[in-house]
């Protein structure tokens, strides 16, 4: 086992109870640990960046058996998307200390992973922490299941995330003649339109009004603004909201639509909810007429995506064609207020924890 010195003590964020809505930080502890000891078949690796994701709502809120990765309880460290140095590692193995590598064991400072789990960072990326961006779902979505074409009017719900800050460029590389987004705040939406390249953002429609008046206000409000943006209809859809924006959506699809759903966040993000249902109306029969598609992208479906995404985002980042938009906070106290603000909407783009 090849090793450096290493402090005795590590520190990581754990579930201190379950939410009773949106997680509130006092939920989360920060507590001081044992430095995980270096084992066979193990690389100890000193965490240099995390990802704040959206799906950490419904892993800590008691509601996760359903889904493909397993839930977390009090006590338990959370995870998720990271990027290390490599500080141990078996002397027969691929990795050598120093060697960057990703894997699933964020929100701690060191993660002892086992080597099957841990996969070198690709060098196409010139920013290690673009490595944490959800890209890759945005971009599988609209080359498998969306396949955008030159010409599509293209609709991207939630367009200030960490898929959808990219969903717009990536789509407009792929030929798109206009996208439109949709977001919660008119600074976003400013910042959607100067900075990535949208050409108009809605701000109607947004799930955090639910409970308030109207039960129908925010479809009509949405869908007004949805027949002002895209008089003929839309082509293309990538949405990770749901809800009124969903219903919307598909009312406004034309001939041949393609609608690729991505994320659920008008229920992930809902106080009221539990974090794993999103209820929609959807029109049936305005998808049978019109000859659309609606299909759900995962990636473990396309394993294929993951090395082509990456090739590809390399080449754009250098050559400017995609910016990365990044919402960054150092050290690993503050990672409970990240999560805290992710959940309210007060962030863009992909939320990254920086351990120096």
């Amino acid at each position: 086992m090849t090793t450096t010195a290493l402090p005795r003590t590590s520190r990581e964020v754990r579930l201190a109870a379950l939410p009773r809505a949106l997680p509130e930080t006092a939920d989360l502890t920060v507590a001081e640990t044992a430095t995980p000891a270096p084992a066979p078949g193990h690389v100890l690796v000193r965490n240099r960046h995390f990802q704040v994701f959206g799906g950490l709502r419904t892993l800590i809120g008691g509601v996760a058996d359903d889904t493909p990765v397993p839930g977390l309880r009090p006590g338990d460290a959370l995870y998720g998307p990271a990027v290390g140095e490599v500080v141990a590692a078996p002397d027969a193995g691929p990795l050598r200390p120093g060697d960057l590598v990703t894997h699933l064991l964020g929100w701690r400072e060191y993660a002892l992973v086992p080597v099957a789990e841990c996969r070198p960072a690709d060098p196409a990326l010139p920013d290690p922490a673009a490595h944490l961006t959800s890209g890759s779902a945005a971009y599988g979505a609209l080359t498998r299941l969306a396949r955008v074409r030159e010409g599509d009017v293209v609709l991207v719900t939630g367009a200030a995330g960490g898929v959808g800050s990219l969903a717009g460029q990536i789509a407009r590389l792929l030929g798109a003649a206009r996208v439109i987004g949709t977001t919660g705040t008119p600074g976003k939406a400013a910042r959607l339109t100067a900075e990535l390249g949208y050409d108009t953002v809605l701000t109607a429609g947004s799930w955090r009004e639910r409970g308030t008046g109207d039960a129908d206000a925010g479809y009509r409000a949405f869908a007004a603004r949805l027949a002002e943006a895209a008089p003929d209809g839309i082509d293309v859809l990538l949405d990770n909201v749901g809800g009124v924006q969903l219903t919307a959506a598909v009312d406004a699809a034309r001939p041949g639509a393609r609608l690729a759903l991505v994320g659920a966040l008008s229920g992930q993000f809902d106080p009221a909810g539990t974090g794993n249902t999103a209820p929609a109306r959807i029109d049936s029969f305005r998808l049978l007429f019109q000859g659309a598609s609606l299909l759900g992208y995962t990636g473990r479906d396309h394993p294929d995506v993951e090395a082509e995404w990456t090739g590809r985002f390399g080449a754009w980042l250098r050559s400017g064609e995609i910016q990365l938009p990044l919402t960054r906070v150092t050290g690993i106290e503050r990672a409970p207020r990240a999560l805290w603000e992710l959940t309210r909407g007060e962030t863009f783009g992909t939320v990254v924890v920086d351990l120096p």
